[in-house]
């Protein structure tokens, strides 16, 4: 039996089942750890739990129950995601447990994933592709006749953490005047990256494009609201390639369907997957993905590397890397070893 015990629900996370831990256990080497599977059920989990040393968290929802179930000698929660909503992360920094995320390991992947959307929808590339494909090849440039230039236009950005200013790099060489709200990040840091800073009713009011990356925090869920897209033009587009829930669907729907904006690009929905009486799923002025913008062959190595390096700060008794509650550090027994910078967290 290992000296440490890593325990985690059985079954993957974001991939098919198998493979095993190769990734994660690579940056514990020399470290007399182990990753077990346990139960996948709260009560269950919560049992098999009691003599871990740290959490590999993946698959189930850690819900305040699972957290408060965690013995005191559990030293951290740790993430294979961007998004920390499968935690409880109020109930985490109660309990003084870390909670770890992967801010910056599919940063590129997203911020292209965003320019593809904004691209296919502003050319209308679905609709393009249909017509060629039915015989109508003709209708084709009359229908591109009445969209404008891609070139001075604007970019509005929601949140401008790591993927949005990845975002606004890629948007520039298009021409794109490129704007941002977001009241948790300096103005200073948006003008370096040649970025007008803005309230929100200004990037609603002002943008071609809005593009949306709020983090899934309690403060960010339904923040889009029916009111927001009415602000917006009747020829814009809206992007989100963050999380679903930060935007009230239904007031999108009805916006997309009696012509407050001109289309949308989603990467993420409210539910996922959607249910057959979505009406989004019908609209022709919608471009869909399946929640697949961090997706590249990049995707699983890295995060779980991540992991693994997060688990063996741990494990040694150090601070972790991405900490997305650090006030539980100052008053655990880990050690500080490097600063921590204080962008790191959901909002990346």
């Amino acid at each position: 039996m290992a000296k440490f015990k890593i325990a985690t629900p059985a079954g993957a996370s974001f991939t098919v089942a198998g493979g095993g831990y190769d990734d994660e256990m690579a940056p514990l080497e020399g470290i007399d750890a182990e990753i077990v599977e346990g139960p996948i059920d709260e009560d269950g989990f919560i049992a098999f739990a009691q003599d871990a040393d740290v959490v590999y968290a993946k698959g189930i929802r850690f819900s305040k129950k699972i957290v408060d179930g965690l013995p005191a000698r559990c030293r951290g929660i740790v993430l294979g995601s961007v998004g920390v909503d499968s935690v409880d992360v109020v109930a985490a920094t109660e309990r003084g447990i870390p909670v770890t995320n992967c801010p910056d390991t599919f940063i590129e992947e997203v911020a292209d994933h965003a320019m593809m959307l904004l691209l296919a929808s502003h050319r209308r590339t679905l609709e393009q592709d249909r017509m060629v494909r039915e015989n109508r090849w003709r209708e084709g440039r009359p229908a591109l006749l009445q969209i404008p230039r891609l070139m001075g236009q604007t970019l509005g950005l929601i949140a401008f953490g790591h993927v949005a200013r990845a975002v606004a790099k890629r948007a520039k060489p298009f021409g794109l005047r490129v704007i941002a709200y977001d009241p948790f990040i300096e103005e200073l840091v948006m003008v370096e990256h040649g970025v007008l800073p803005c309230s929100l009713e200004e990037v609603l009011s002002q943008s071609d494009f809005v593009s949306m990356h709020a983090p899934a925090t309690p403060e960010a869920e339904g923040m889009l609201m029916e009111k927001h897209f009415r602000q917006m033009k009747k020829t814009a587009v809206f992007i989100n390639t963050g999380r679903g829930p930060t935007v009230q669907e239904a007031g999108l729907i009805k916006a997309l369907q009696e012509g407050w904006i001109a289309h949308a690009g989603l990467d993420v929905l409210e539910i996922e997957p959607p249910g057959d009486n979505n009406p989004i799923l019908g609209m022709p002025n919608v471009t869909l993905s399946a929640h697949t913008a961090s997706a590249s062959s990049r995707f699983d190595p890295a995060r779980k590397r991540h992991v693994g390096r997060e688990l063996a700060l741990l494990l040694n008794g150090k601070w972790p890397m991405s900490c997305v509650n650090p006030a539980v550090l100052m008053d655990s027994k880990l050690r500080r070893w490097q600063p921590i910078s204080m962008e790191r967290g959901p909002n990346s």
